[in-house]
């Protein structure tokens, strides 16, 4: 009895003593749980602090993003939110690209993949804070064969255009995040493969020979990027009006929607849509398409991503005359930004540049340059081809990660670098992100109701809205009575 008495008094002192050990367990977890719901109240207190000064400086400091003081200052160091914007552009840039249907055994090859309304929905991006508002096309009935995609099948959705782009403007909450109502223009590019730079002419061809209104016929620009952004194919009903009457007719139209706000245009393009992007900026302004009623001009601006050369020194010296800003983002070992032009360019000796800048195959950038190189990444190879070097994402990788000449590679968003490896072969193996992993799901094949597999049908694409003809009359690019 006497040791059963004390079996007892141990297992209630334990008991005891075990209930206090827990309830103390219990209190420090509930101090633990209050302490980190306080940081994780004080986190989201200072990242919507964080959020709210970057909105404000944007909104306040947006017309140097733009390039009101040619970016003096902002590149070395890099501007953390000049650089936030470039990555932002670049990546509806890119949308060109991740929308873009180059399968040659798709019947829509060569189309977008999603309808206008769709457009950012489709390729998964939330919260963008724009509104697509028409798309752009071309005639493939130019001396650039690689640079369009067409279908195998005899039975295909235009036998003539390919889609080129998109004209968005920023919402109401955008637009106050911005400080002003932001109209983006956004050029594809080529593709997969760099075949393209030997289909350019090459020559130099009078930009007013074009029917845009430049006074001096000595500036000239490549023709082939001439042609694509002027040529129209009559039969075609997406194609009815060529790429430039689409963008100025539309730019017009929102202008005239949005007269009484702050705006901006903002162009943006990879490769060869870097070169339009350049060319159609030119034209808007010289054009006076940008000016509103009181003739104050809304500021464009081009964010150029791996770029070509456009024109010659009489086309750099006219765009900066008339007060287009561009910033071109370029990668040290992508040859793309060295043609056309290779041999004589901006960096010839200047006395011999006086003699030859006037030859048909002289050219010269235009703007600021914002020089990368992918070898200063540690996430990637740097014996890289020639195409992962033009690589649009590793350009938005490249300039995640830098922050000025000379400066250590840190990722300053902390964006995904699987991101590079979307369409190329670039990251290191060993971070196991496998090459070109951004794939239709089964190619666009579907099950229809009897269990076979076919190519999935889409939406066929708006092509031109109904007051194009009116708008284009009121700028007096084409007669009333066509």
């Amino acid at each position: 009895m006497i040791a059963r008495s004390k079996r007892n008094i141990i297992i209630k002192r334990v008991m005891s003593e075990t209930s206090e050990h827990l309830s103390s367990i219990i209190t420090k977890l509930e101090n633990t749980k209050e302490e980190e719901e306080e940081e994780e109240e004080a986190a989201a207190a200072a990242t919507n602090k964080e959020e709210i000064e970057k909105q404000s400086s944007l909104a306040e400091s947006w017309r140097f993003i733009h390039g009101l003081e040619d970016w003096t200052g902002m590149l070395d160091p890099m501007d953390p939110l000049l650089r936030a914007e470039l990555i932002r552009y670049g990546e509806m840039a890119q949308a060109c690209y991740d929308a873009f249907d180059f399968d040659p055994f798709s019947k829509y090859c060569g189309s977008c993949k999603f309808t206008r309304k769709e457009f950012f929905q489709g390729l998964q991006i939330t919260n963008q804070g724009y509104e697509v508002t028409r798309y752009l096309f071309a005639t493939s009935n130019i001396n650039l064969p690689n640079f369009f995609k067409k279908s195998r099948w005899p039975k295909v959705w235009s036998p003539h255009a390919n889609w080129m782009g998109y004209v968005a403007v920023s919402n109401d909450a955008k637009s106050k995040y911005l400080g002003r109502r932001d109209i983006i223009i956004a050029w594809r590019g080529t593709v997969t493969r760099l075949e393209w730079i030997a289909d350019l002419m090459d020559i130099l061809k009078p930009i007013s020979s074009e029917k845009i209104p430049c006074p001096d016929p000595t500036v000239k620009v490549e023709s082939g990027f001439l042609n694509l952004y002027t040529d129209k194919e009559k039969d075609c009903r997406y194609c009815h009006y060529s790429a430039r009457e689409q963008i100025l007719s539309e730019v017009k139209r929102l202008i005239d929607m949005y007269a009484k706000e702050e705006l901006s245009i903002t162009i943006t393009g990879h490769s060869l849509g870097a070169a339009l992007a350049i060319l159609s900026a030119y034209d808007i302004v010289e054009t006076g398409i940008n000016l509103l009623n009181d003739t104050r001009p809304v500021p464009v601006c081009v964010f150029s991503f791996a770029g070509p050369r456009v024109g010659n020194v009489r086309f750099k010296q006219r765009i900066e005359h008339l007060g287009v800003k561009v910033l071109r983002v370029v990668n040290v070992h992508d040859i793309v930004p060295k043609s056309p032009g290779i041999i004589f360019n901006e960096h010839v000796h200047s006395v011999l540049f006086q003699w030859v800048k006037e030859w048909p195959w002289s050219y010269v950038h235009v703007g600021v340059e914002l020089e990368l190189d992918h070898k200063n990444s540690p996430f990637l190879k740097e014996d890289a081809d020639l195409t992962s070097a033009h690589n649009l994402e590793a350009h938005l990788h490249l300039l995640d990660g830098y922050h000025g000449k000379g400066q250590r590679f840190v990722l300053a968003s902390g964006r995904d670098p699987a991101l590079v490896n979307k369409a190329c072969d670039f990251l290191k193996d060993h971070y196991m992100v496998p090459p070109f992993w951004r794939q239709d799901h089964n190619k666009g094949m579907v099950r229809n109701s009897d269990g076979r597999w076919i190519q999935a049908e889409r939406s066929i694409h708006e092509d031109h809205p109904t007051d194009v003809h009116h708008h284009l009359c009121r700028l007096g690019l084409i007669s009333d009575h066509l």
